[in-house]
């Protein structure tokens, strides 16, 4: 991982977790207490939209029956046919995420003060080592699950599908610098959240 430490603009956070942990929640946290954020996930949604840089070679590999009545790509169809064939989940990525890492790269060199950037490939896709430290939230399975289905309205089986094509959190937390542990309530995230963000911005914006 690059470090940056002693970067009068402060640090690059790489924030992280396995769907439905919560990154989503802690990156509102942290914006709401001023940081400045990329979140992956938006750029991805940019880049498959029917004027977005991956929509055209999406359509070409995965057909016309990924695509909605009036064009745009139909997110729930096209991660029903890749969370079960990791061949294919490997192809949207490899269509993708060079897209999204080059804006993110981009971003990263314009900032001028600390930034997040949250990304559910931030390890595996490489963004990790634009960061000076990589934070990972965790929750317990079960409640992955719980939220996916309240969130998305997805049934218990297409939740576990898109759960069980990802790297097992174990994976991330071996990784992390920082472990925002997201399953005991939002006033301990939030606590959690503010002390890592206020202790890092003080020993990477100094040069310690």
């Amino acid at each position: 991982m690059e470090q940056h430490s002693g970067d009068s603009r402060g640090p690059v956070i790489g924030l992280t977790g396995n769907i439905a942990c919560g990154k989503s929640t802690v990156l509102r946290m942290l914006r709401d207490i001023g940081a400045c954020t990329i979140d992956a996930d938006e750029l991805t949604h940019r880049a498959l939209a029917v004027d977005g840089a991956a929509y055209s070679g999406v359509v070409e590999a995965f057909g016309q029956s990924i695509l909605g009545e009036s064009g745009e790509i139909n997110r729930r169809a096209l991660g029903q046919r890749v969370f079960s064939d990791a061949a294919e989940l490997r192809r949207l990525e490899e269509l993708v995420q060079p897209h999204v890492r080059a804006e993110i790269v981009g971003i990263l060199a314009a900032r001028s003060s600390p930034l997040v950037v949250d990304a559910i490939k931030l390890i595996e896709g490489g963004l990790a080592q634009l960061c000076d430290e990589v934070w990972v939230v965790r929750c317990r399975p079960e409640q992955q699950v719980a939220r996916l289905m309240e969130r998305n309205g997805y049934t218990s089986e297409e939740a576990l599908l898109r759960i069980g094509a990802q790297p097992p959190q174990e994976e991330k937390l071996r990784v992390a610098d920082v472990v925002i542990d997201n399953e005991t309530g939002l006033e301990e995230t939030r606590r959690q959240v503010v002390a890592a963000w206020e202790r890092a911005v003080s020993e990477k914006g100094q040069g310690t």
